[in-house]
């Protein structure tokens, strides 16, 4: 190895420690809480999501498996809930997904979380987030293609 040939390696190595820093990509903040997908104001007065429906729709069919075949879909408008300490709209939804051998097991309460009246994540297991919900039926669910 000459004399000129290890700025390269000490070039990686120092981009290498700047990634392992948690720099600007790290997926948490400072003071090690999760962000979110979408930015957050902060603020208490949340909009209420006028699109709910569709965009819970969207997200639907590129997260499942399968989207053809969802079974008892039901979905309660949304509500303003405590989500990690922040005032948040939530709207539970309960359904049975085809599973990949055909099968379906028994329908699963999750809860949809807007911030700043748009789509942010899903809740897998809802909880207390969507007790004491009024569902009502949400037939496009069972429409939903590939």
């Amino acid at each position: 190895m000459g004399r000129s040939s290890w700025w390269p390696v000490v070039t990686l190595a120092l981009m290498l420690t700047g990634c392992a820093s948690g720099g600007p990509a790290a997926f948490v903040s400072e003071d090690n809480r999760a962000i979110s997908y979408t930015g957050d104001r902060g603020v208490a007065n949340q909009p209420f999501p006028a699109n709910y429906r569709s965009e819970i729709l969207a997200y639907l069919k590129t997260y499942l498996n399968n989207p053809v075949g969802v079974r008892d879909g039901v979905m309660a408008d949304p509500v303003e809930r405590t989500v990690g300490g922040r005032l948040r709209y939530v709207a539970c939804l309960r359904f049975a997904a085809r599973e990949s051998d055909g099968s379906y097991r028994p329908a699963k309460e999750r809860a949809a979380v807007y911030v700043d009246g748009r789509f942010d994540r899903l809740i897998e297991d809802a909880g207390e987030l969507c007790a004491a919900s009024t569902y009502a039926p949400f037939p496009e669910l069972a429409s939903l293609t590939r």
